[in-house]
């Protein structure tokens, strides 16, 4: 296309929203790792899932830079791009626990979709309606919540199953992926979205199954599984999901969509059941573990798998889900590397050496370090 500013991949000036949460944090690391002569820069509004420091290690690099902010914060964004001549944008920020939407899905349909459409505008204005107009690129993050439940023998989901939302959360994702979609078969904006499976790794917030497994062991609290706990989800570890979204990003058709699995389908108590083995073994082999964590029950010559309880099913909760990975698979080359008995080992040892990050958001001492920071939490 003649008068199109061509991008070379070292030279990418990239915006990445929602960077201090899970699957954010980790693909800012493993951007900045990949690639650091470019520039990146982190947005996030560090709410209750966003943690800052996920980030510390990064603050120092002189092409890093972290702003606190709001993705529907319009007059922001437009800073932002104008400021730094960003053209990249990985669109991370999401509200995204399904129990919160059900309870509150206020902030789900303003963060969700409002943001989403506040950045497709900001990158329409500073992309096509310059001259000459830039190949920016736009990046999308969604999930594989938007199409809805799978029987047990139902076909996996891929790029082609009708989307059927079945919570707030699922439908706020579902209407920003097709903001997304309009944005280029309208304006001609590049655009590319990935719907990924459940993922799993460092970093991850407590409230999720596996951190929250992890941690209530370690701390002698019960496992609490919802229903029968034979409900089933794909599992993709985050290191892969990054992995997936360069290739996209570098080699995928502008306009599509790319499903990101893991093909690591399991029953949620089969994922607790693990765990509570790979942390038996740990304190088997780690004597010093007894001492860190005096109240797990492998500290006491206990099973982890005696705190197991169940509780009342959530909601609107979807039987499975499960990814289809055959387009990325065959277009890009891209297959995850890690199984999930190598991931699930990988994020126990993570949380075990790691306490220092998940200890202050469990005893509240991360916020007041957050107020410390930048004052209010619901300041720009």
């Amino acid at each position: 296309m003649t008068g199109i500013t061509r991008l070379s991949r070292p030279a990418r000036r990239c915006l990445i929203t929602g960077g201090a949460g899970f699957i954010g944090a980790n693909f800012v690391h493993y951007w900045s790792n990949q690639y650091p002569e470019g520039l990146v820069i982190v947005l996030d509004a560090l709410t209750y899932a966003g943690n800052l420091r996920s980030l510390q290690e990064l603050e120092t690099r002189q092409n890093f830079l972290f702003i606190r902010g709001n993705i529907t914060d319009e007059a922001q964004i437009e800073s932002i791009f104008s400021t730094y001549a960003i053209d990249t944008v990985f669109h991370f920020a999401a509200e995204s626990h399904v129990c919160r939407s059900i309870h509150d899905p206020r902030d789900f349909i303003n963060t969700n979709i409002v943001g989403t459409f506040t950045l497709l505008e900001a990158a329409r204005r500073h992309w096509l309606d310059v001259v000459p107009p830039v190949e920016g690129h736009f990046h999308h993050v969604s999930t594989d919540e938007v199409f809805g439940s799978l029987g047990p023998e139902d076909p996996r989901f891929d790029e082609r199953t009708p989307y059927m939302p079945n919570s707030p959360y699922a439908a706020s994702k579902a209407g920003a992926d097709h903001l997304v979609r309009a944005y280029h078969h309208t304006y001609g904006l590049r655009t590319t979205t990935t719907n990924c499976s459940n993922n799993y790794g460092p970093y991850h917030f407590p409230e999720k199954l596996i951190p929250l497994m992890i941690l209530n062991i370690l701390r002698g609290q019960a496992l609490p599984v919802y229903g029968n706990g034979l409900n089933v989800r794909d599992w993709l570890f985050v290191t892969d999901h990054c992995r997936a979204i360069d290739a996209v990003v570098e080699r995928g058709r502008p306009g599509e969509t790319y499903a990101i699995g893991g093909d690591c389908e399991r029953r949620n108590i089969d994922i607790v059941n693990s765990l509570c083995g790979l942390l038996d073994e740990a304190f088997a082999k780690d004597p010093a573990l007894r001492s860190r964590f005096p109240h797990a029950p492998a500290a006491k010559g206990q099973s982890s798998r005696s705190l197991i309880s169940f509780v009342a099913d959530r909601p609107g909760h979807d039987l499975r889900y499960a990814i289809n990975g055959a387009k990325i698979g065959q277009e890009l080359g891209f297959q995850p590397l890690e199984t999930l008995e190598t991931g699930l080992a990988k994020t126990v040892a993570w949380y075990l050496e790691n306490e220092s990050w998940w200890r202050p958001i469990l005893d509240g001492s991360y916020n007041d370090w957050i107020e410390l920071q930048y004052g209010s939490r619901s300041a720009a």
